[in-house]
């Protein structure tokens, strides 16, 4: 797998709840830390996407917001 990227977090999917349209998907980057998406019902399906397996949460934007107490 290539991309432009530069944020690439690899980790295992610990969950995916389906919808109708939409799947979110819970992926564990470290030990209780969790990283979570919505993609497409079809996205998840085409990607084959299980409970378990590896996959990569790719972060790429043009603006990071930062907040501090």
């Amino acid at each position: 797998m290539q991309t432009s990227a530069r944020n690439v977090l690899k980790g295992t999917i610990r969950n995916l709840t389906h919808g109708a349209v939409n799947t979110e998907v819970v992926i564990e980057i470290a030990p209780g830390v969790e990283v979570v998406s919505i993609i497409t019902k079809a996205s998840a399906e085409r990607l084959g996407l299980v409970v378990g397996s590896t996959a990569y949460a790719i972060v790429k934007a043009s603006d990071v917001m930062v907040g501090a107490d």
